[in-house]
């Protein structure tokens, strides 16, 4: 329990921390396994494992599963056992395992990815309605212009009175918006820049955009971050209230949060390189097993700090 514990502590600094994981957890095994129920470790993209799910039999498998969740946020239950190939049944993903110590192993996969953050900068209606809209679509939505309060932005986890983006603390960069709708436009998009955004988006019409973006240039902005900016952003969708606009930002947010390529990915699914992945690693470690009682047999460095 105390291993467990720590485990559960470091997950909560990692949330802190905004950094990606996944939880993974035994659910159940049939002998001989030295990973027993209940037994947890924390899995990074990197393939780092702090803490003992099982040795070299089951980690490439749970490694693989690891990245397929974090990118697409879907918690996979998985099976490790001497049965050879990959298949999906009932929802469980089985991987067969090469090396020679035998058991099965459930483990249950759970991604924990920090919310994406949206800087909306601007006063205009749009820019309410949006803090609304993205909050309820999982957003963690932070205000800022001269004169922002709690009141103009209730679902917002930060207001800030003022526009100096350097106020703002993020591990990293933001979505941001510019809202400003004609009151400090040039003003609101340079603090957008400052952030070092990869998506900035400008309310705003085509024409006028066109001429923001030239005064920002030939006031010495960078001229491929300007062009860079959104605008008009927004899925077109024939939007003409400030709730209309806002719902045609959110998706097109939504889009960028997703990888820009919204496709349908299967709880279960688990592509051809990943299983080529997990029995290549697996082959590799037969060797190992062939020289040792069992390569789940031993607690090896993977602890958690």
């Amino acid at each position: 329990m105390i291993e467990t514990d720590s485990i559960l502590l470091k997950a909560s600094e990692l949330k802190i921390k905004r950094q990606p994981f996944a939880l993974a957890t035994v659910v159940r095994c049939e002998s001989p396994t030295s990973a027993k129920p209940g037994a947890k470790a924390l899995v990074f993209e990197s393939g780092e494992i702090q803490g003992w799910i099982g040795g070299g039999c089951a980690q490439p498998a749970v490694i693989a599963t690891v990245k397929k969740s974090l990118k697409d946020g879907q918690g996979r239950l998985i099976r490790v056992s001497p049965d050879k190939g990959t298949l999906v049944d009932d929802g469980i993903i089985s991987f067969g395992m090469n090396c020679l110590s035998g058991g099965t192993l459930d483990i249950f996969i759970d991604p924990v990815i920090p919310k994406p953050t949206l800087l909306i900068i601007g006063a205009a209606p749009s820019a309410q309605a949006l803090s609304i809209l993205a909050h309820r679509t999982g957003f963690e939505v932070t205000a800022m212009f001269p004169g922002a309060n709690k009141e103009l932005y209730p679902d917002a986890i930060e207001v800030i009175d003022g526009l100096d983006a350097s106020a703002l603390k993020y591990s990293n960069p933001p979505f941001v918006v510019v809202a400003t709708q004609g009151k400090g436009d040039e003003d609101g998009l340079k603090q957008a820049l400052a952030t070092n955004s990869e998506f900035i988006g400008f309310i705003a019409s085509e024409r006028k955009a066109k001429k923001v973006k030239v005064s920002l240039i030939e006031s010495g902005n960078d001229k491929n971050k300007v062009d860079a900016i959104l605008s008009p952003i927004g899925i077109e969708i024939g939007a003409i209230t400030p709730e209309e606009i806002a719902l045609s930002v959110v998706a097109e947010l939504v889009k960028a949060n997703r990888g820009l390529a919204a496709s349908a990915s299967s709880v279960a699914e688990v592509t051809a390189e990943e299983k080529a992945t997990v029995e290549e690693k697996a082959t590799a470690e037969e060797k190992t097993a062939e020289e040792a009682p069992s390569c789940c047999g031993s607690m090896g460095k993977d602890t958690v700090s």
